[in-house]
Order: structure tokens, then sequence, then C-alpha cells
């Protein structure tokens, strides 16, 4: 009697009647060094003689083999340090919007509305982030960030800073799109006070539901690759990975993970909180980052209007030299001039 069997993914006839142990025998197999599974169910060893080959059955044969044996995989193509690839110089372009700056700044703990218009425009951003809080209905002419910031002139993106549940982020944005009709946001769900990091499975329930509702969402994350590609798949228009924590200054602390989500996001990817001075938003913006943002790090400068035009410089200066291309860096010294015709 011939039977049709799959063993390992491979169509086989074997003859039959026979027992699994017997199988095993016929194909070369030690079945004290090997586990077998029939049909999703796991066939003790102690069971080989009695369990019966029946046709059409599916087998699965397993054995231990070292670690990181896996099939050989066809390489990526890549350039050599003497022919690196040319890059392009692709605007930023947000939800199908065009900004020449790639530098967003905060409203956030700024000695004064006048304090924040000026830096802005020293900064030369064309976004500015801001929060949604209750009026002050005891003191109502009190003064208001529309009045210094016109959001004609620059793109209110309403954020959802000290949400801790995605209920609470979706209420507070569609009270934002309600005050001004925008629905281009930032995302933010944190975890807890302390450490202000994301958590993501908040993150990723409040993604799919603004984007279920219009909204054009970028969202602060961790600096998770594989939740950045999850967040892209559930519609989010910006991926905004931490530098390190919010309002630390600490600069860039994950620039491998970080640089593993540039090269995988079809959206832009801005690097958002921790920025501590101009130099970090320049090695962000060097990673190949397509934008930054800065809050705390213009707020809490000495002098804030230069250290947002600072940050300007160094935001420009980062994405020129990342499009430049740095040298490739060396175990020893290399002399640049040839050593040659001495004197």
């Amino acid at each position: 009697m011939s039977l049709t069997v799959t063993l390992n993914g491979e169509a086989r006839q074997l003859s039959g009647p026979l027992s699994v142990a017997a199988m095993l025998t016929g194909l070369g197999l030690d079945p004290a060094k090997i586990a077998v599974e029939r049909n999703l169910a796991i066939v003790p060893r102690s069971a080989y003689d009695a369990v019966t080959v029946e046709e059409g059955d599916t087998f699965e044969i397993v054995h231990f083999i070292g670690g990181g044996n896996a099939p050989a995989t066809v390489p990526r193509p890549q350039a050599d340090a003497e022919h690196p690839p040319q890059r392009q110089d692709r605007p930023l372009v947000i939800a199908g919007r065009k900004y020449q700056s790639r530098l967003i700044i905060g409203t956030g703990k700024f000695k004064s509305y006048e304090d924040n218009a000026r830096a802005l425009e020293a900064s030369g951003a064309q976004i500015v982030t801001v929060a949604v809080r209750r009026v002050n209905l005891t003191d109502p002419g009190q003064p208001r960030l529309i009045d210094f910031i016109d959001p004609k002139k620059y793109t209110y993106l309403p954020n959802t800073a000290g949400c801790f549940t995605g209920e609470d982020a979706v209420r507070t944005l569609r009270l934002a799109r309600e005050a001004g009709g925008w629905d281009l946001v930032k995302l933010e769900v944190l975890g807890e006070k302390k450490l202000l990091y994301p958590d993501m499975l908040e993150t990723l329930r409040a993604t799919e539901m603004l984007a279920k509702d219009g909204f054009k969402v970028m969202v602060y994350c961790s600096d998770d690759p594989l939740m950045a590609r999850r967040l892209e798949d559930m519609g989010a228009v910006a991926i905004m990975p931490l530098a390190s924590p919010i309002g630390s200054g600490m600069g860039l602390t994950a620039t491998v993970n970080i640089r593993m989500i540039i090269e995988d996001a079809k959206v832009p990817v801005i690097v958002d909180a921790g920025i501590g001075t101009a130099s970090d938003a320049a090695v962000a913006m060097e990673l190949g980052c397509d934008a930054v943002i800065s809050n705390t790090a213009i707020a809490h400068a000495q002098e804030p209007v230069k250290m947002a035009a600072a940050m300007k410089l160094a935001v420009e200066a980062g994405r020129l030299a990342w499009l430049a291309g740095r040298m490739p860096k060396k175990a020893y010294a290399d002399p640049s001039s040839p050593l040659t015709g001495l004197i």
C-alpha cells in the first residue's frame, strides 16, 4: 500500500502500513535525537511504535542545530567606502504639505509669549507644538498664545502632552480640532510621570482611533524600530522617536535604533524629546532624520532667542553634512599631505 504524506513541507510517497518509528528508521533518523509533530500534534517519543502513519498526514521532524544557522539570503547591495551612494535632498513633506524648515519648536516653558514669539522667529521654524488646556475662567483677559503666534503664519501642531490613556488623547485632539480646525496633530501617550516615556500599547490604540477619525497623526514613540513600523502601518504620517527623556537635555542616547527606524520608514522621522543644545540637533540630522523638535533646550537656555538661532543653523548644517556623507572612520592616522617629494 502506498501512502502520500508531507514531510517537512515536501510530499513523499511511503510504503505502508508503517508506524512513526518505522518511518523514521526508513529515513535514516535516530528517534532519540529528534522530535516529531503529526498534524500539528506532538507525537511522544514513547508512542512512536504505536502511532500509525495515515494517508495525507503532515509531519514536522526537527532537531537541534547550532544557533545562528539560517538559510542563505541575498545580501543587500552596499556601496563601498570609495563609492558611496549619492544621497538625495528630498523636501520635508508631512501629510502632503511641504515645509522649508526642518526645525519644529514648542511653546512651553518660555517666560512669556513674547519670548516664545521672538525665539520662533529666530528659529525659522514653520511648525509649533501647542498644548490644549482649560480656559482660566477667573481671569479671561489673560494673554493668549494665538495673540502672539499667528496660526495663519505658522502651522499649529496640537499635542496631547499630559495624557496617559488613549481615550484622553483622542478627546483632547477632538477638542483641538473643534477649536482651530486642525487635523494634523502630535500624539503622545505617557506611561508614568517620572520618566515620561511613551506607553506604546496605549499609543498604538490611540493612533488607530485617531486615524479612523480622520486625523493626520505624528506620533511620539519609543526608539523601537518594530513599534515604529507598526505605527506607520496604522497610518501615522510621521514617526517621532525620543532622543532621550523629555526635558532631560541628554541628547541622542540610541543612535543605532534611530538609524534603523530611518532606514525602514517611508514617512518622515523626526527626533523628539531630549535635545539639549545645537550640537544634539546636528547629530540627529547627520543620522538622516528629516527634522528635529526642540522646546526645553530653547526655552531654558540663558538666551532663548540666540539658542533658537543656533538650533536653526545646527539643523541646516546637520542636514548638509548628511547629504555630503561623512568620511569613513579609521583606526590610525592618515596624513593629509602626500609623503612623496619631501624636501
